[in-house]
């Protein structure tokens, strides 16, 4: 366990609703070290919720349990709000998906990237100045000095997801958690975006979970993948071997992806059975 930087184990998430509880996340487990992993699914299989669960950013009408989440030998499960607010940022890092709803519209990108800093380092508003600046640069920003001085709406989709980046990574985290980010950007600017966060996570020796809804994307990007359904993991593979993965659910997405050297006919739906959501709850993947 001590190897490990995140372990998960018998992590349930439900929500309220007026027909009974809606179970979100159903025993997941996993464990992962300084590596990329990526979670994949349909929306609604709990991607994000588990993102946010390891966190505790869930509203507080989510009713979350789980065996332990442990960040580095502590249960975060254990710890105050308070000492909380320590792990997020310094310890963990989470990119949201579109940053014109996760930046402050009234202040300037720079400040928000500063401030980011100023809040889990104590140093002098120059210095802090100085690593937004170095960080814009890092994430691969011309002109980091012009854009600092920049309001969110002044600029682009690939460069306001740039700016989410190096707000994350300034306060220089152990784990990022990457919620879609490259999502809502075309082709060239999500392999940009990919390339700086590949980049600075070997650099910096930092852990990655990656969700998305790519498999295709993930598969080129990650070390390993956890496929997830329902709120349950179906399955974790290699990357590289995704395309040898056997489970129905993942030849099924998989099957449902376009080729371009394909022939003209539908492309196949996806048949799912209820019976993956009743698989014994032995998920828990140790490195």
């Amino acid at each position: 366990m001590d190897n490990h930087l995140l372990s998960v184990k018998n992590l349930c998430v439900s929500f309220p609703s007026p027909k009974g509880a809606v179970d979100a996340v159903r025993h997941v487990s996993f464990a992962m070290g300084r590596e990329k992993i990526g979670i994949v699914g349909e929306s609604g299989s709990g991607k994000s919720v588990t993102g946010r669960a390891v966190l505790r950013l869930l509203p507080p009408y989510a009713r979350v349990t789980a065996g332990h989440i442990i960040y580095q030998g502590r249960d975060l499960q254990s710890l105050s709000e308070k000492e909380m607010r320590g792990i997020r940022g310094r310890g963990i890092s989470m990119v949201m998906q579109d940053p014109k709803y996760s930046l402050n519209p009234v202040r300037t990108v720079g400040r928000q990237i500063r401030e980011a800093y100023e809040i889990n380092h104590t140093v002098s508003r120059h210095e802090a100045r100085r690593q937004a600046l170095e960080m814009l640069e890092a994430v691969r920003i011309r002109n980091p000095e012009q854009v600092y001085h920049l309001y969110p709406h002044e600029v682009s989709g690939g460069m306001g997801q740039r700016i989410m980046i190096a707000m994350m990574l300034v306060p220089k985290p152990g784990l990022l958690i990457a919620d879609e980010p490259t999502s809502a950007l075309d082709v060239t600017v999500q392999l940009q975006v990919l390339a700086i966060l590949d980049d600075l996570v070997s650099q910096r020796g930092m852990g990655l979970i990656f969700i998305s809804h790519d498999l295709e994307l993930v598969s080129s990007f990650c070390d390993r993948i956890i496929i997830m359904y329902g709120g349950r993991i179906m399955e974790v593979v290699a990357a590289d071997r995704l395309h040898e993965s056997s489970h129905p659910y993942t030849r099924g997405l998989l099957n449902c992806l376009p080729k371009i050297d394909g022939d003209r006919k539908p492309l196949p739906t996806l048949q799912r059975d209820d019976a993956w959501l009743e698989q014994p709850e032995n998920q828990e993947e140790v490195i």
